[in-house]
């Protein structure tokens, strides 16, 4: 048995949490893998793995040889990915992580096509709003929505993006629609936890300059969702992803308010580590997801 099979064998414990959940994941035994990873423990002269009947944990030294035996996983199938990419055989695995705005809005139906456009390749979708270490938790490629500011990583921006101030007829109504950011100081708003402004939602001063304003207002919640259901209620003023705002701006559900003093830097990038040889897989996932964003441009 070669040290690569042990070292898989390692990696899907790891990554399925446990040997159970690594062979169903996988179509092996639990009693092979225990096996594979007992030799390679043995070959190595080290523990990796704490284990008993209940419990599942990474030794100091496994978590260390983990984050190292991935990368060079990695690199080993991205080199054979691109040798094979010659004869036009481009198939696997991709593991992406993106937000759950992402996902529940429109825009998450360009992995669905994805998936339907080429259906050789396997996409394990992970929606999790926080931001995921792609290299420590093997993750292949990320969907992030922001102002980019990580060098460690290669990034493609596939659409711009922005947030839109929004509020219902009713409410511009009864409130007056505000003409300048510090207004909204004094104004019902609805503060939207899952995002990075929180209560302190930034803009650009007539003279570029970058000010905040500290809102409040009846009702904070996690979800850009039910953040634009709240604005359609007349509850306050809300920061909604332009993505996530569009359908209910043209309907007329929801009036945008100080566009011109919002910041327009942000945008929708597909990012992943550096590596030496870029997977065809990922190559492709990125292109498809760029000319989707083409096709399907947002006003």
């Amino acid at each position: 048995m070669d040290t690569l099979t042990r070292m898989r064998a390692f990696i899907d414990v790891v990554e399925a949490e446990g040997f159970s959940a690594a062979a169903r994941k996988i179509g092996r035994s639990k009693a092979l893998l225990s096996k594979y990873v007992r030799e390679l423990e043995d070959e190595l002269g080290a523990l990796l793995l704490n284990r008993t009947t209940r419990q599942f944990s990474l030794t100091e030294t496994g978590h260390a040889y983990y984050k190292r035996a991935s990368e060079l996983v990695r690199e080993i199938d991205s080199l054979a990915e691109t040798v094979r990419e010659s004869s036009g055989d481009v198939k696997g695995r991709i593991k992406l992580t993106a937000p759950r705005t992402f996902g529940d809005a429109a825009i998450g139906r360009s992995l669905v096509d994805f998936a339907k456009a080429h259906p050789d390749i396997t996409l394990e979708i992970h929606l999790d709003d926080r931001f995921v270490d792609l290299v420590e938790e093997g993750f292949d490629l990320a969907i992030r929505i922001t102002r980019l500011a990580d060098s460690s990583m290669i990034a493609r921006r596939l659409s711009p993006f922005q947030i839109r101030i929004c509020g219902s007829p009713e409410l511009l109504a009864r409130v007056g629609t505000p003409t300048q950011p510090a207004e909204l100081a004094k104004l019902p708003c609805i503060i939207d936890t899952n995002g990075r402004w929180l209560s302190n939602w930034p803009f650009r001063r007539d003279n570029g300059e970058m000010t905040s304003v500290a809102v409040s207002g009846p009702i904070e919640v996690n979800s850009p969702l039910t953040t634009r259901a709240a604005a359609c209620a007349g509850l306050g003023f809300a920061p909604l992803p332009d993505f996530i705002a569009a359908p209910a701006l043209e309907s007329g559900e929801l009036v945008s308010v100080l566009d011109d003093y919002v910041p327009r830097d942000g945008g929708i990038y597909a990012v992943y580590p550096h590596r030496r040889y870029l997977p065809a897989k990922i190559r492709l996932f990125v292109d498809f997801l760029a000319q989707w964003f083409k096709e399907n441009e947002r006003g």
